[in-house]
């Protein structure tokens, strides 16, 4: 037990370390507002493929108020996410008197919609922006219900990898409503592949049109417009036939 002369030291040094420790935040808030430590420069850790520069110093107009400790990392983020071609931005502070910024930019692989002015990313996100950087490589379009392009543009991939040992590329991939699919060729065929099931699925339907294909055209005597895979263990194949030209009847004089 403590005597009171104690007890009377102990609850003495208490409120001296509350008080130290009150006059310490007190002294950090007080210099974190003082212009003792100026925000010096923003650097940018990443390169930047479409983000421009003058659309970052618009965004960042009024976020860089405040000095080193003051300036809200936050706000820097949110004003940088909200860039059309950004999809994720990270913010630090760097002693003495640095923002570091790393941008990951949206990287488009699609088309999303019909002229809807919308890509899907490698993420199989969409997001709305203009390209002004051309694609290194031909991008195929994505056309299906709201939500779905992460699994067409799985699709894609599948058949992309499936059909390049026969020389064709998925140029168009539609999804209807019931999740039926379509793919039309970069040659202009389209290949009939409905719906996801367990039994028969995509996959399947797929490496059965690549294994059939060189058949199919050997056997038609016109290039088949459409090629209809659906069926379990066959498929259909449907040509468009030019219709005759109309003959000039001659009647009598």
């Amino acid at each position: 037990m403590w005597n009171k002369p104690q007890l009377m030291i102990a609850v003495s040094d208490l409120l001296w370390v509350a008080g130290a420790a009150s006059l310490l935040v007190s002294a950090v808030v007080w210099g974190a507002r003082m212009p003792w430590f100026p925000l010096r420069e923003v650097v940018f850790q990443s390169e930047l493929r479409e983000v421009r520069r003058n659309e970052v110093e618009r965004s960042l107009a009024g976020r860089l108020r405040g000095n080193f400790f003051s300036v809200s990392l936050e706000g820097v983020r949110q004003a940088l996410e909200e860039l059309p071609w950004v999809r994720q931005a990270e913010v630090r502070r760097q002693w003495p008197g640095r923002l570091e910024v790393t941008i990951e930019e949206h990287e488009p692989v699609a088309f999303w919609g019909q002229a809807t002015g919308q890509l899907v990313n490698t993420h199989g996100e969409v997001f709305s922006a203009v390209m002004t950087v051309p694609p290194a490589t031909p991008m195929p379009l994505l056309v299906g219900p709201p939500g779905m392009a992460p699994e067409m543009l799985g699709y894609f991939r599948l058949a992309e990898s499936i059909m390049k040992p026969v020389g064709r590329w998925p140029k168009v991939l539609n999804v209807s409503a019931r999740q039926a699919l379509q793919i039309r060729l970069d040659d202009g065929m389209l290949v009939e592949l409905g719906r996801q099931q367990a039994k028969a699925p995509i996959r399947q339907r797929i490496e059965r049109f690549v294994e059939y294909y060189p058949s199919v055209l050997t056997a038609a005597r016109q290039r088949p417009s459409v090629v209809d895979m659906r069926y379990p263990n066959g498929f259909a194949l449907r040509v468009n036939v030019p219709a005759a030209p109309l003959s000039e009847s001659k009647g009598k004089q």
